[in-house]
């Protein structure tokens, strides 16, 4: 019986040394694989020990787990504990308690579902990642190309690449032709990446590595063969993948403000609670089921059970608010955060900047253009950059003839489109490409005329190793041309002569005699000059040729090709972006770009957009050789960060948080996921940002524009505001019930307001008066001032005074009018409560309008009639009071009496004075701060 083939190991992808310094030999050695590719038994065998091509689902909550988690909330378990003692006064009571227990019940399950609708879909983040990969893929296997699911793809494998192709795993190139390759997703970098087969050094950017293709990559142009080196998790959007699934999620500021502040407000209600409770039994000597009811009303009338409603209707009315402003809110509590960002750490490709490639410097002849307008609309015109005005030229005649030629150069050696679809203009091929059919429609060069009278005979498409395209056309007498266009120093060594300025006809090329010898140190300079700006360059030439030339060769443009110019080429900043980072800095908020472009173009474009000096940049490579220390305290210093990696981002966004900053970090790539979970605000492009990164952020702009993030902090600090405004209006209701109930205790009187009626002030004051308050509009200074500091206190000394004030102001109201009726009227216990309730919830619709602003006055037009959702409020309370007062199923479920007229001017006159005595103590506030 024969023995089993004996196979050696499969080789492990993982390897010290980086794939991308390795020459190809190297690698096909190390990898035990041939040009050929692998047998099919042996990639059977390493599909099985290594696994599918696709990343490893994470673990996942299941949905009860993430609806439970709604609760894990400290406002919702003082709700949960009111909707308890609620319940304790049922079972001790009058059982219809049980309805108001059921309400609050309801209340926190109507919340927990909110939050699980908004919350749920960030567990998705890592689904989104894994459906990057492709899902076909063509592979050598036993010398023949197969299409097999990239699933299947293992190391060592063969894989044939061509224009279209989604990269199905990481590869190290062997063999390339043409090839160009968009890792925007991964890098961020605005244009498709010349790819070889070179080596790169160990430090290398992704960016920086010519040799390699990484998956979830697009090929663009060309062709190409390489040896899958990783696959799942070994591959670069892998390791992505890996750092969303560790990075930690922090709580927003408000939350943290929240759990503290119920800590503490628990904590005294307990204590209260049990004092009360005490002091009744043991010192009047009250039976302990009374003063056990009396702990509970306190209890009762101490918890804000609105609060948490509030809290989140008002994000809730905010995320609506956002939404209108192209703002899209994921996950809730974000609104708030945004109002105390102080940070916004920001890609620039398609955010800051526009994605769209823009010729904006034109050098041709002795003559230096400005072409204005920006993206693919052929919008804009040509200036003279040695003008002192900025006048557009109306034409283009017989003095800039040169640039008539240098820009029909540019459209006919193009294989790109421009189209105009659903009122956007948008491009199919090579971005510069696009960029040039942009810039000649703004001559009105039509694209489709040139090519019928000159088309095309034969071209040189263009390779990373040449760096060039060229293009053989023939007019219909049978005339030759070559037009040459690519890299300025491989153009200029090809040329011996400089087209001039003017030309007898400005149909005509320039003849022979009209050509001037090429200065190229002058060029050079002019080269280096436009490059020096952060703009691409790219160098346009032409040649006249014979009528029977109708092969193009290389020898063909080795030599005597004649100059036509310079163009530099940028991704233009938005400008709707520079007004919003220059609004962002008047709000107290520092503006961070993170880019994985290059040094030069991202100082550039910062000084454009208002960041950093244009002087200095830090690249990744320089951010690797730091210490943690070193980084932190350059995250503070530097705003422009270039060549950047995944993990240099999310350790800026964490160097930042270093220094209790709260951040938001923008992006739109794969690469961007990670730094953009770990922020307090993941902001991402609604438009072009990828899946990955709209499922890892918090919030997404629909127009991918970064002056949305403008409104949407103002509407966060909006929301913050109105939040601190229901606690500053809610709090002393409660404070006030709270004396009420204590003062009566402690002077050994009956209660003037049961736990049942205290129930239903908290449900007409929370629910209807409360609730008015998440419907303000935003305060005129809202974007002219700091952001808050992330660790203030939610309630703030001058907080806790007014707190403290109104408080003693409700209750002097309600306990001295129910002592007014219970000693100066000898009126029946059931009246004097009323009475009492109905002061209450009177002068708290007065305090109502104080609480509009918290120290500016109120006391004018616009406080007083300047929101109709207060008025609202104030008819919807009255109305219910009423009915309170003088429908008999309220009188038999509250024990209420009716109110004559003098009742009601007894009542009136105490809201009045509240509102008075407010704003008297906001006028002496300014006067203080002032």
């Amino acid at each position: 019986m024969d023995e089993p083939t004996q196979h050696p190991p499969a080789p492990a992808p993982a390897t010290t040394t980086p794939w991308h310094t390795r020459e190809p030999d190297e690698v096909f050695n190390k990898l035990d694989t041939r040009p050929e590719g692998l047998t099919a038994e042996e990639a059977s065998r390493r599909l099985e020990k290594h696994g599918p091509n696709r990343l490893k689902p994470p673990h996942q909550r299941t949905a009860l787990q993430r609806f439970l988690t709604q609760f894990h909330n400290v406002l919702i378990y003082v709700l949960i504990v009111a909707g308890v003692v609620t319940t304790i006064l049922a079972l001790f009571g009058d059982r219809g308690h049980f309805v108001d227990a059921g309400v609050i019940f309801a209340v926190v399950i109507i919340n927990a579902i909110i939050g699980f609708v908004q919350e749920g879909k960030a567990e998705r983040a890592l689904d989104a990642i894994r459906h990057m990969l492709s899902p076909e893929a063509t592979v050598l296997r036993d010398g023949e190309r197969h299409t097999i699911p990239a699933e299947q793809i293992v190391p060592g494998d063969i894989v044939a690449l061509s224009s279209g192709d989604k990269v199905p795993a990481d590869l190290r190139l062997f063999r390339t032709r043409d090839l160009r390759i968009d890792e925007a997703v991964l890098t961020g970098e605005s244009v498709p990446v010349d790819k070889t087969t070179d080596t790169a050094e160990p430090e290398a950017a992704v960016g920086d590595r010519p040799g390699m293709a990484f998956s979830s990559a697009l090929v663009t142009s060309g062709q190409g063969l390489g040896i899958v080196v990783g696959t799942s998790e070994d591959t670069e959007i892998g390791r992505i993948s890996e750092l969303l699934s560790e990075v930690q999620t922090l709580t927003t500021p408000l939350l943290e403000q929240i759990r503290t502040f119920g800590h503490v407000l628990t904590g005294i209600i307990l204590a209260l609670a049990a004092f009360t409770f005490a002091f009744g039994a043991f010192y009047w000597n009250e039976p302990w089921s009374d003063m056990f009811l009396a702990a509970v009303g306190l209890a009762v009338a101490a918890i804000p059970e609105g609060l948490p409603a509030i809290l989140t209707i008002t994000l809730a009315i905010g995320v609506q608010r956002m939404a209108r402003r192209n703002a899209i809110i994921r996950h809730l509590p974000a609104v708030d955060t945004l109002g105390s960002i102080t940070v916004i750490c920001s890609d620039k490709t398609g955010t800051l900047t526009r994605n769209e490639m823009t010729v904006q410097t034109i050098a041709a002849a002795d003559q230096r253009y400005r072409v204005t307008g920006v993206g693919y609309a052929p919008d804009g015109g040509f200036q003279l950059e040695a003008s002192d005005d900025n006048n557009t030229l109306d034409n283009l005649d017989d003095n800039h003839h040169h640039l008539t030629q240098l820009l029909r150069a540019g459209l006919l050696c193009n294989d790109a489109r421009l189209l105009h679809e659903d009122s956007q203009w948008h491009m199919q091929g090579d971005p510069t490409e696009g960029a040039l059919l942009t810039a000649a429609a703004k001559a009105q060069l039509d694209r489709d005329a040139l090519r019928k009278q000159l088309p095309r005979t034969d071209a040189i498409p263009f390779e990373s190793e040449h760096k060039f395209m060229a293009t053989l056309h023939h007019d219909h007498e049978g005339h030759g041309l070559i037009y040459l266009k690519g890299a300025p120093e491989v153009v200029l060594q090809r040329c011996s002569h400089l087209a001039p300025q003017s030309s007898p006809s400005s149909d005509a090329l320039p003849t022979t005699d009209d050509l001037q010898p090429l200065d190229r140190e002058a060029w050079h300079e002019t080269v280096k000059g436009i490059a020096g700006k952060g703009q691409r360059l790219l160098a346009l030439a032409y040649k006249p040729t014979t009528t029977d030339h109708h092969q193009l060769k290389f020898n063909d443009v080795e030599s005597d090709m004649i100059l036509l110019g310079v163009v530099g080429i940028i991704d233009p900043p938005r400008d709707e972006a520079i007004a919003a980072i220059h609004d962002c800095k008047q709000a107290g908020i520092r503006v961070k770009m993170i880019t994985g472009d290059h040094a030069l173009t991202a100082k550039v474009i910062g000084k454009a957009l208002g960041i950093g000096d244009g002087e200095r940049a830090l690249t990744g490579a320089e951010l690797d050789r730091m210490s943690e220390d070193e980084l932190k305290q350059a995250a503070n210093d530097v705003d422009v960060f270039a060549r950047v990696s995944p993990e240099h981002k999310l350790r800026l966004v964490e160097a930042v948080q270093s220094h209790r900053q709260i951040v938001a970090m923008t992006g739109d790539g794969v690469n961007d996921a990670p730094a953009l979970k770990r922020a307090d605000v993941g902001v991402a492009m609604g438009i072009k940002g990828t899946e990955v990164s709209k499922e890892a952020s918090d919030m997404v702009l629909a127009d991918d524009n970064f002056a949305s993030i403008a409104s949407a902090v103002e509407e966060g600090r909006t929301v913050y505001d109105n939040i601190r405004k229901a606690i500053l209006f809610l709090l002393p209701t409660n404070g006030g019930q709270s004396l009420v109930i204590i003062a009566a205790v402690m002077l050994g009187f009956a209660l003037p307001i049961t736990p049942v009626q205290i129930l239903w002030v908290n449900m007409v004051v929370a629910v209807t008066l409360g609730l008015a308050l998440a419907f303000e509009p935003s305060e005129a200074n809202v974007m002219r001032r700091p952001p808050r500091k992330p660790r203030e206190a939610l309630l703030s000394l001058y907080f806790l005074w007014r707190i403290a004030i109104v408080s003693l102001l409700l209750w002097g109201v309600t306990f001295g009018l129910f002592m007014v009726m219970r000693e100066v009227f000898n009126a029946e216990l059931p009246l004097a409560r009323t009475v009492a309730v109905n002061a209450l919830v009177v002068s708290s619709v007065f305090y109502l309008f104080n609480a509009r602003y918290i120290t500016a006055p109120s006391f004018n037009r616009e406080g007083i009639f300047g929101s109709r959702w207060v008025w609202l409020a104030v008819v919807l309370v009255l109305t219910l009071q009423m009915l309170y007062t003088y429908l008999p199923i309220a009188e038999r479920l509250f024990d209420t009496v009716p109110l004559n007229v003098w009742h009601w001017l007894m009542i009136l006159p105490a809201g009045v004075a509240i509102f008075a005595i407010v704003e008297l103590e906001k006028k002496v506030a300014r006067n203080w701060h002032s």
